[in-house]
C-alpha cells in the first residue's frame, strides 16, 4: 500500500504539457506567419482588381477602334479637315475624318477634350460636330489622334489607281479611375475602302 501512495505522489514523466513560454512563442510565430500571408493575399487581390479594370478599359478601346475601322472601310469620299465635307481629299495628317457612309449620310470622327479635360474620340452620323457622341470611355485618355488619307482622287487625277485608304494613329493612356498606375499605348490601324474605286 505504501508503494501505491508513493506512485500517486511522484510526478509521472509522461503527463507533462507545454509551458507558458512555449505557448507564447508558438502563438507569436503563428501570428507573424498569418500577418505575412494576409498581406500577400490582399496585395494579390488588389493587383487582380487593377488588372481586370485595365482589361475592361482596353476592351472598350478595341471595340471603339474596330467600329471606327469597319465604318471607314465601308465608306467613301474620305476627307480630313474642316467643313465642308462635300469632296474627297487626301491629307497627310488631321484630327478630323469625314466620309460618306453606306446610307449616304456624312459621318465624322474626331478628337476633342470633354468637359473634364479628358481627350476622347467622338462620332457623328449627321455630318455635324454639334451632335457627336463619345465612343471611348472616360478611363481611356486619348493624347493624340491623327488620320492620314491617301488615294481619294478618282480617274485621271489618280493615275496609279491607288485604292483609297485611311491610316489611324492613336496614342494615349489607360487606367482605372482609382488605380495608381496607368498604361500607355500607341495603336495604328488601316482601313482600305471596300468599294472599288475606278
Amino acid at each position: 500500500m505504501k508503494e501505491t501512495l508513493q506512485r500517486k505522489k511522484s510526478p509521472n514523466i509522461h503527463e507533462r504539457g507545454f509551458t507558458l513560454v512555449e505557448m507564447i512563442v508558438a502563438v507569436g510565430l503563428f501570428a507573424v506567419v498569418m500577418l505575412v500571408s494576409t498581406a500577400t493575399l490582399l496585395s494579390l487581390v488588389s493587383a487582380n482588381r487593377k488588372s481586370q479594370s485595365l482589361q475592361s478599359v482596353m476592351n472598350n478601346l478595341n471595340i471603339a477602334l474596330d467600329g471606327m475601322v469597319r465604318s471607314i472601310r465601308m465608306g467613301t469620299d474620305y476627307h480630313c479637315g474642316g467643313p465642308p465635307y462635300s469632296e474627297a481629299m487626301d491629307c497627310e495628317e488631321g484630327t478630323i475624318l469625314a466620309f460618306k457612309a453606306l446610307s449616304g449620310d456624312t459621318w465624322i470622327y474626331w478628337f476633342a477634350e470633354d468637359e473634364n479635360g479628358i481627350g476622347r474620340i467622338y462620332k457623328s452620323e449627321t455630318g455635324s460636330a454639334d451632335d457627336g457622341i463619345a465612343v471611348t470611355a472616360p478611363d481611356v485618355v486619348i493624347d493624340n489622334l491623327e488620320f492620314y488619307a491617301v488615294g481619294t482622287a478618282r480617274g485621271a487625277a489618280d493615275p496609279a489607281h491607288i485604292q483609297p485608304k485611311v491610316v489611324i494613329v492613336l496614342k494615349g493612356t489607360a487606367g482605372a479611375r482609382d488605380a495608381r498606375t496607368s498604361t500607355t499605348f500607341a495603336i495604328q490601324a488601316t482601313a482600305v475602302q471596300r468599294v472599288l474605286d475606278l
